[in-house]
């Protein structure tokens, strides 16, 4: 009897015990909690997949047509990802209040949890660029000497060499950059929207959509130091030299001319 109740009370036998219930615990957990997140997270989407649906019937359907095909008043939105849908609806372009060449930047009407849920919805429609996370736009590190060369090599063709906007065909235009988000700089070269060309990775590393993103805040914001004095609207070299041209020429010309008549009166008297 005393052999049996030692062994009973081995002091390894507990520790086995432990082990035996940590394992379980484990496996289980392993076995059940990916598969609870995930099937949360899916439950999560669908949600926001329809109550951004009933979003879009209110306010898009009406132009795109009711499932997103597109109609005579708006292109269809199959396939352009969230991406576009945060980037129209959060800068107020869309709802657009009329068709027309250019659609402009204006207040926006949905909060940015109903821009999601719209971003959610058209997604759902068809594959397109996602929603960029804050590490992907993010600027802090990035070149800006080197974003400058990005910029005026692909963008200051149409936005002028800081990011001032410009005119272009047909009544369309080029928007100024000042003021816009990081994020909105970012999703716009990802879509392109309107008579932008896109740049995705493939054709733009993310590296470089920063590097471009940092040259802009560093010349076009409201902290953005202009050591030149006026800048005559950040147009360039060229139409600068213009107005120095007209206005400084003209003015010598005016005095020249002044100095002329009196000199002549002078003579006379």
């Amino acid at each position: 009897m005393k052999k049996l109740s030692a062994r009973r009370r081995h002091p390894l036998a507990a520790v086995v015990v432990l082990l035996l219930a940590l394992a379980a615990t484990g496996g289980l957990y392993a076995a059940f909690a990916p598969a609870g997140t995930a099937k949360a997270d899916e439950t999560a989407q669908s949600l926001a997949i329809e109550e951004g649906k009933k979003l879009y019937s209110v306010g898009c359907a009406s132009c795109h047509g009711t499932g997103g095909q597109g109609t005579s008043d708006g292109p269809s939105l199959v396939g352009v990802g969230s991406a576009a849908v945060d980037f129209q609806v959060g800068t107020g372009r869309m709802p657009a209040q009329q068709p027309g060449a250019q659609v402009p930047r204006k207040k926006v009407i949905y909060s940015q949890a109903e821009i999601d849920q719209l971003a959610a919805y058209i997604a759902s429609l068809g594959a397109g660029p996602i929603t960029p996370t804050e590490d992907q736009y993010n600027p802090a590190g990035a070149d800006a000497a080197k974003g400058g060369e990005l910029f005026r090599s692909n963008c200051a063709q149409c936005h002028n060499f800081t990011g001032e906007g410009g005119a272009l065909t047909h009544g369309k235009y080029a928007p100024s950059l000042e003021g816009v988000s990081p994020k909105h700089l970012y999703e716009a070269m990802q879509t392109g929207p309107q008579n932008m060309p896109s740049f995705p990775d493939t054709t733009m590393p993310e590296k470089q959509k920063k590097e471009i993103i940092a040259y802009v805040q560093a010349v076009n914001s409201e902290k953005a130091d202009n050591p030149g004095g006026l800048k005559l609207g950040g147009l360039g070299p060229v139409s600068e030299g213009l107005f120095a041209w007209i206005f400084g020429l003209g003015a010598l010309i005016a005095v020249a001319i002044w100095v002329a008549a009196h000199t002549a009166k002078a003579k006379k008297s």
